[in-house]
């Protein structure tokens, strides 16, 4: 088994983190459209109706979303989450589930399991996906390359792949390296830079 080069771990794990944002965001998504129905029909039931009974679910599950941002942003300025924030998640996870619960509760113990589900797999979706996002934050840059570390110059086509960027700017970069690993600055010899 070979073991893969610093930018194929880093491309891989990069492609790991997208695909398990993807899925996380499509339960999270399947999740907030059966648990919408289940509020706007209890909202319906409860006497809402037109705008009422459809921004009711909207209101539930959007104050989840609003307080995870706002503690997601505190966690990233490393700052303590507000309480307001926290009241407020706790909150809206306890009224979407009691909504999501009560609408299944005419169909028996069962029933309200059921229909309380979507609730749990929105908020723990949303939870994963502010984890994600928190984590790709606080993870540390990899190490920089250093002149002793590599063999060689990598090629034009490297630096494209790797780097994602035009062959014109890829040329540019391949000078920079070249003149970093001789100790120099592309300023040192290009009068056009000064």
């Amino acid at each position: 088994m070979t073991s893969k080069t610093a930018p194929e771990a880093a491309m891989s794990g990069r492609a790991i983190r997208m695909l398990t944002a993807g899925v996380v965001l499509a339960v999270a998504a399947f999740a907030a459209i059966v648990s919408y129905s289940h509020v706007y029909d209890l909202g319906r039931a409860h006497g809402q109706s037109g705008t009422a009974a459809r921004l009711l679910p909207l209101s539930v599950d959007g104050l989840i979303a609003a307080a995870s941002l706002v503690m997601l942003h505190e966690a990233r300025r490393q700052r303590q989450a507000p309480p307001l924030a926290r009241w407020m998640l706790a909150l809206g996870i306890a009224a979407t589930l009691a909504a999501n619960v009560l609408y299944g509760l005419p169909w028996g113990p069962v029933g309200a399991v059921v229909s309380g589900w979507p609730a749990v797999a929105f908020v723990g979706a949303a939870e994963m996906l502010m984890y994600l996002v928190r984590s790709a934050a606080d993870a540390p840059a990899p190490a920089p390359v250093t002149a002793s570390a590599t063999a060689s110059v990598p090629s034009l086509r490297q630096i494209q792949t790797q780097m994602r960027v035009g062959q014109a700017r890829a040329r540019e970069i391949q000078a920079l390296v070249k003149a970093s690993m001789n100790g120099h600055n592309k300023e040192d010899h290009d009068p056009a830079q000064k």
